[in-house]
């Protein structure tokens, strides 16, 4: 009976686990190799640009940089990133709060008047991805 029971948890995990996906996110375009890149990705309009649901910090090589988040759910996400060229953890911004490094999003969304959107950032993950963002 525990060898039953056993194999049964271990198939409804590996259900379970194949439903995640990996995605890799490549950022190019950036003006020198100081600092570090942060990369945020999003799950939902609320958080979006708020709190992240996963990020990973890169370093930055020939004015590009990668980042791949393992195991994520398959659903819809927006990616937002940041040159953090002085690795201050923070994206740096002017007396009028406009950003003074340079950002960028998926979907190269871009705000009227204020931040992007995650309509506008947002995509579908059903398996393995990479996407390309380019400052």
């Amino acid at each position: 009976m525990v060898k039953i029971i056993t194999l049964l948890m271990l198939f409804i995990c590996s259900l379970l686990s194949a439903q995640n996906v990996n995605l890799t996110v490549a950022v190019s375009g950036l003006k020198n190799n100081k600092g570090t890149v942060r990369v945020g990705l999003y799950n939902s309009d609320t958080t979006f640009l708020k709190t992240t649901y996963k990020s990973i910090v890169s370093e930055i090589k020939n004015n590009e940089a990668t980042v791949t988040f393992v195991g994520v759910p398959k659903g819809e996400y927006g990616i937002s990133t940041y040159h953090d060229e002085n690795s201050n953890g923070k994206l740096d911004r002017n007396m009028m709060g406009i950003p003074s490094e340079d950002y960028a999003c998926s979907n190269n969304a871009k705000g009227f008047m204020g931040p992007p959107i995650y309509n506008d950032a947002k995509f579908s993950v059903n398996n393995d991805s990479k996407v390309n963002i380019v400052f």
